[in-house]
């Protein structure tokens, strides 16, 4: 470990985009290498050591199911990741467990990113179909320079609940022609406890991850890119479920060509073509309690296809985007006593399904004039699925199709303008998306929040989204305030329910659910952000989140997050930071008992923490320390699988180092 650490010293970086070029073309050529990087640090005020997860649960447009202590899925809008698009640089990556253990966030560490970009509804819908919006998690990229520069930085920490130990880092170099960006993670924890102290069984994980990005300029203005991702989690465990993983791969790879011009309506041309693999292993070989034990492997195959056109004329700007992807997903189930050599089950839960999709999607920006701008555009896309074995799909649903493609059209309109200290905002969308493998052709996938057995429905209808969403706020140079709603009406919602055929594999299950489709569902999003000055060093930020989730006969939706709220302190003292902060939910009293839904307390959770920046060398180094859950609250959320009670007191301590 030591010489793991001294390894990451060296090697570590927080890369700073370098934008030193002379030359007017060259300049250029930067400007569209990082246009589409926000320069928001992957951190939040709180905690400058989180994870990818971490990050996102900041933002208030997204929520969490978490089954344990790791790769936490991601909500968009209170809608789950079949009805959100989540991508890396736009390429489309497909986890490889049916339990939704491995979600593309799971695949990429805090220092590979440089930005996350969220888009709701069908403003997201630029990567492919969907119904609740996109989130695109961005490299971090380096631009050319006419020095030659090295560029780095080391991050490590301790997280006392769980002994998480962890090291970040990244490094950089950058020319004239040639740029090289590599970051390298790893993690590791064991049980966390609660808040009554008592140690959580099976939440213990590890992570490594690491990525290498090569850049060249072919030319004045263009340059050709490699990139790749290598990330590994082993012993994983899961306390929500009845089994953990062992071993989970992923290799994500792309290469791609820019080439910008200098004039005309075609300002640049991006194209991409990537490859990623990803297998997923979980097994309940540490599950004495099991009388049965059961291995659950599986493997997704992602070719894929990115080309993007940007155009700029007067005040008017467009992006065309053609979107192409091959994937083959595959699961087994395998079932057998404590003498693994004496199996006496074997099932595909995904029966080697292939997804083709092929889509060309336009966002288009009018600007009306200097206060006032008109977003638009929509998608167009073709969407084939084909699974092998066909038979297992017949059981249920005799004379299936073996293939089956569908068309997934999408329109949106949003119009913003600015009126002397106040900004709106008005909008609506249409589209269509396809069933997930799982939903279109899972055989007996074992919920263990609900305790059924799932089978899927080749011949689901579209799910089609109607939504409209409207925002309004003001802002003076003391403090500010938005709000914003968005409401989705959803015709042929996707969802399982009781069967009345089959019978239960798994001994843990009650019973067998079907995918179908309701006749619609409603959702509402709402959402109150305000921020205050108090003094020149004293900000005070607040929010608050209310979601509503219906079904058509009025009944609820799961997993659909109570009123919510978050309000901070941030104090700075010359090199001193000083932050703290509460959050919490109210009680869930529209809650599901149908999905296995119950109801959950109010809680509020009281967090503090603090910072010193000084330098070393004239290296830029802050450390930080502070406590999470600090009154050590017993609570459990509406989102934790089973029940699950969150982590107690949580003391951290982080050190991070730049070299520029």
């Amino acid at each position: 470990m030591r010489f793991f650490t001294l390894l990451m010293f060296f090697l570590g970086v927080y890369v700073h985009a370098q934008n030193t070029e002379n030359d007017s073309l060259s300049t250029v050529l930067e400007e569209i290498e990082i246009h589409t990087v926000t320069k928001k640090k992957i951190e939040t005020e709180m905690k400058m050591a989180v994870s990818v997860d971490e990050f996102l649960a900041s933002s208030d447009q997204i929520s969490f199911i978490k089954r344990g202590a790791y790769a936490w899925e991601p909500l968009l809008n209170n809608m789950s990741t079949e009805r959100s698009t989540v991508t890396i640089d736009g390429m489309h990556i497909f986890g490889a467990c049916t339990d939704k253990m491995d979600p593309v966030t799971s695949y990429v560490e805090s220092n590979n990113l440089s930005a996350i970009d969220i888009k709701s509804g069908q403003e997201g819908g630029m990567h492919g179909a969907t119904v609740a919006g996109s989130i695109d998690m961005k490299r971090k990229t380096t631009a050319f320079s006419e020095d030659k520069q090295w560029n780095g930085g080391y991050q490590s920490g301790f997280e006392f609940n769980n002994k998480q130990f962890f090291n970040l880092g990244n490094a950089s170099y950058t020319s004239n022609r040639f740029v090289a960006d590599a970051s390298i993670g790893h993690r590791k924890a064991e049980n966390y406890s609660d808040g009554n102290n008592v140690e959580v069984n099976h939440s213990q994980f590890e992570k490594f991850n690491t990525s290498l990005a090569m850049s060249y300029k072919t030319g004045p203005l263009s340059a050709v890119r490699v990139d790749a991702i290598f990330d590994v989690a082993k012993n994983v465990g899961y306390p929500a479920l009845p089994m953990d993983l062992w071993l989970s791969r992923a290799l994500i790879t792309s290469v791609s060509y820019k080439q910008l011009f200098e004039k005309g309506l075609v300002r640049a041309w991006d194209t991409k073509v990537y490859f990623n693999t990803v297998e997923h292993y979980m097994d309940d070989t540490k599950r004495s309690e099991n009388l049965v034990h059961m291995d659950m492997p599986g493997w997704s195959t992602t070719y894929g296809l990115i080309s993007k056109i940007d155009l700029k004329k007067d005040n008017y700007g467009s992006e065309i985007q053609l979107n192409a992807y091959d994937n083959l997903s595959i699961a087994e189930m395998r079932m057998y006593p404590q003498d693994r050599s004496k199996r006496t089950m074997f099932a595909y839960s995904w029966p080697w399904v292939t997804t083709r999709y092929a889509g060309l999607s336009m966002n288009n920006s009018l600007e009306i004039s200097e206060k006032s701008h008109l977003n638009f555009g929509g998608s167009l896309g073709v969407n084939y699925n084909r699974s092998r074995y066909a038979d297992f799909n017949w059981i249920f649903h005799p004379g299936a199709p073996q293939e089956k493609t569908r068309f997934l059209p999408s329109l949106y309109a949003g119009y913003n303008a600015e009126v002397h200290l106040f900004h709106f905002s008005v909008g609506g969308g249409y589209g269509h998306r396809a069933p997930s493998v799982s939903e279109g052709y899972g055989y007996y996938i074992y919920n263990s929040f609900d305790r059924y057995d799932y089978i899927g429905n080749p011949d689901l209808k579209n799910e089609i989204s109607y939504e409209i969403n409207a925002s309004a706020g003001f802002k003076n140079d003391r403090w500010s305030v938005e709000t914003k709603a968005n409401y989705f009406y959803i015709k042929d919602y996707i969802i399982g329910r009781i069967l009345s055929m089959g019978s239960p594999m798994n001994y843990q299950s009650v019973g067998v659910k079907g995918y179908t489709s309701l006749e619609y569902a409603t959702l509402f999003n709402f959402s109150l952000q305000a921020t205050y000055d108090i003094l020149e060093h004293l900000h005070w930020k607040g929010t608050l989140t209310y979601a509503r989730g219906k079904d058509h006969k009025g009944g609820n939706l799961p997993f659909i997050r109570p009123l919510s709220y978050q309000a901070s302190l941030q104090y700075h003292y010359r090199d001193f930071s000083f932050q703290t902060s509460v959050n919490g939910d109210g009680k869930q009293i529209n809650y599901s008992p149908e999905y296995g839904e119950d109801s959950t307390a109010s809680y509020i959770i009281w967090n503090l923490s603090a910072d010193y920046t000084f330098y070393v060398q004239n290296f830029r180094t802050v450390f930080q320390a502070g406590a999470e859950n600090l009154l050590n609250r017993y609570y459990s959320t509406y989102a934790d699988w089973g029940n699950i009670p969150r982590m107690g007191r949580n003391v951290f301590m982080s050190l991070k180092i730049n070299f520029n």
